[in-house]
């Protein structure tokens, strides 16, 4: 007898992992495709501030960016119970360097500068330059995420195929009967496509996704706190983790599929980010690398139902998947069972790249 699931899922980032957890509470048998290893893509390469200010979230993104950071704690709390192991997310807030002077009257410091960052206060040159105004954000470990997402998946039940380049989604009686790969087929009646830059690889649909390259830098700081609080400035950002390593990003170059790190790019990071932090000349280098993050044309995700019918869609989160992922799995998830979804999918359905 041939195996058969209700559901596959197409990518095994933390958007396709949190949507195969979902499928799963509904009582779906899923099986989950990946074309390489589970979660070492844009998840594992992302920097994990969960962003969802106005100021740097799209009009349409902002109700979903906001819904899906409030569920944040909760959606991590669900992970380290079932996978059982510890996902590092920090609530310390955010400071961000602004060369709008008018920008800190909104969102003002709740201490001076040189409390809550001395070192960031003391940098010559550096936060002078800025005006600063704090942020109620909260930062994650994408590693993290996605490893106990993956974890929390397996005890679920959920099965996992890896290694496996899935090359269409194949359509009988005019809807939904599987993914044919690289290696064999799949049977199920619903697919859904996380595969992130590579979605618009998958027939019968083209979605307009590509790959936005970003090359980052993890260091360990000379001390624990030396920083506390991720910093934002314009030509570097700075996400410090909890044991003492600091993450340092980011690029955004249009490079193909291109995953290379380039010295003098991660030079120019590190540099940047003593500018800012003089200290961090002393901070060992730990690893540098580069992931694809998946764009879009206009910059907003593709979500929701495609023409053929038992086929969907959820990619093009760019800089957004791991603060997207909770809100995007639940509301994914009550489309594919036929509930009406919380938000409304309009702005983000793939037929707007349709003429």
């Amino acid at each position: 007898m041939v195996k058969k699931w209700d559901a596959i899922v197409i990518g095994a980032g933390v958007i396709g992992l949190s949507l195969a957890i979902e499928l799963n509470k509904q009582g779906l048998r899923v099986l989950v495709v990946e074309k390489g290893e589970p979660g070492r893509e844009a998840s594992w390469a992302a920097g994990g501030m969960l962003v969802d200010s106005p100021a740097e979230t799209q009009p349409a993104l902002r109700e979903l960016a906001t819904a899906s950071a409030r569920m944040y704690p909760e959606f991590v709390h669900e992970l380290e119970d079932e996978s059982r192991l510890k996902i590092d997310l920090r609530s310390v807030g955010t400071i961000v360097l602004s060369q709008n002077p008018d920008a800190t009257q909104a969102c003002p410091l709740p201490r001076p500068l040189a409390e809550l960052e001395p070192d960031l206060q003391n940098s010559d040159g550096g936060a002078q330059r800025f005006s600063a105004l704090f942020l109620k954000e909260r930062c994650v470990d994408p590693r993290d995420v996605t490893a106990a997402a993956l974890a929390a998946a397996r005890h679920r039940d959920v099965d996992f195929s890896s290694g496996d380049e899935v090359l269409g989604v194949e359509v009988a009686d005019g809807k939904v009967s599987g993914v044919l790969t690289n290696k064999t087929r799949f049977a199920a009646g619903v697919a859904v496509n996380c595969a992130g830059a590579w979605a618009g690889q998958i027939a019968p649909h083209t979605f307009p996704t590509r790959p936005v390259k970003g090359q980052m830098v993890c260091v360990v700081m000379p001390e624990k706190e030396m920083v506390r609080h991720v910093v934002r400035a314009p030509e570097v950002y700075l996400i410090p983790r909890s044991d003492g390593r600091m993450v340092i990003g980011a690029t955004a170059e249009e490079a193909g599929f291109d995953k290379r790190t380039v010295p003098e790019t991660i030079q120019k990071l590190r540099q940047a980010a003593i500018d800012l932090v003089p200290r961090l000349a002393e901070a060992r280098i730990l690893e540098a690398w580069a992931g694809l993050r998946p764009g879009t044309p206009d910059g907003l995700p593709i979500l929701g139902a495609t023409p053929t019918p038992g086929y969907f869609v959820a990619t093009g989160h760019f800089r957004d998947g791991i603060l997207l992922a909770p809100l995007t799995a639940k509301l994914i998830g009550q489309v594919i069972t036929g509930e009406r979804p919380e938000f409304d999918l309009g702005p983000f359905e793939a037929a707007r790249f349709q003429d």
